[in-house]
């Protein structure tokens, strides 16, 4: 008799449940607040420069959104030469190159880093900024001194498109820009100065619109291959090597120092 009973109570209990629903009321007037959220150059000492252009002092970032309070100038250049687009401090130059005015997005995302069987695009302004404005070897000059106080910079490389010989000259600042002898190293033109030459500045030299500044090219200004280049033909030369005719070339891993050639007179950075 118990058993049924309870039988009984479990029937009712699912007949109830069955035929009635229940409603859950949302409330709509309850939201949680976005925290906005930034990158930083993180390793700075005493400034940050973050992802929207401002720069700050490192105590006075927000600890939660990782964000420089906007009460500066966006986009600061201070302490920046906008001829040359190098700085002397690493914040600002991130923040000067995050200008859309000074940086065009569509022309560095499509730039490539390292070498092309790993290479990668950049993923944003942001990080071309923060790799650009890092020492390299065009601010040094014999790879233990820079070039000047200016030495974090962001302009295009000089083989990407878009460099202009206004900027690629910039680069030239401290450099002795020498036109060799016949037959020539620039280790022997620099020599003869009582200076040295500057082997990660002949690929900025290695320009038509550069070289013809400073040698006649009453040719014209050719392609080739050789390590003496960038150069000028002299007039005496074989007509088959196109004399008075300026050579630049586009293997630019075989420019060196030490090149030359019997018929060219090499175009040398000397400091």
């Amino acid at each position: 008799m118990g058993l049924s009973a309870s039988r009984t109570t479990v029937i009712l209990l699912f007949f109830f449940l069955s035929h009635f629903s229940f409603t859950t009321a949302i409330r709509k007037d309850i939201g949680f607040k976005l925290i906005p959220s930034c990158k930083n150059t993180v390793q700075g000492r005493y400034l940050l420069s973050d992802n929207n252009g401002y720069v700050c002092n490192a105590l006075s970032i927000d600890s939660k959104s990782r964000c420089c309070p906007q009460t500066g100038k966006k986009f600061s250049c201070h302490g920046c030469n906008l001829l040359s687009q190098c700085c002397n401090s690493y914040e600002y130059c991130v923040s000067c190159c995050l200008n859309p005015a000074l940086t065009r997005k569509e022309q560095v995302l499509k730039m490539k880093i390292a070498k092309p069987a790993t290479a990668r695009s950049y993923e944003s302004i942001f990080d071309y900024c923060t790799g650009r404005c890092r020492h390299s070897s065009e601010s040094v000059v014999h790879e233990n001194a820079y070039l000047s106080d200016l030495h974090h910079c962001f302009s295009l490389p000089s083989n990407s498109s878009g460099a202009n010989s206004t900027l690629t000259e910039a680069r030239l600042n401290g450099i002795n820009v020498v036109v060799g002898r016949q037959g020539e190293s620039c280790n022997s033109v620099c020599k003869s100065r009582g200076q040295s030459c500057v082997p990660n500045k002949i690929v900025v030299l290695n320009h038509c619109d550069i070289i013809q500044k400073y040698m006649n090219c009453k040719g014209s200004c050719l392609a080739s291959v050789g390590a003496d280049q960038p150069s000028e033909v002299v007039y005496d030369a074989p007509k088959y090597l196109n004399p008075g005719s300026c050579l630049y070339t586009e293997t630019q891993s075989i420019l060196s120092c030490d090149g030359s050639h019997q018929h060219t007179k090499r175009l040398c950075p000397c400091a």
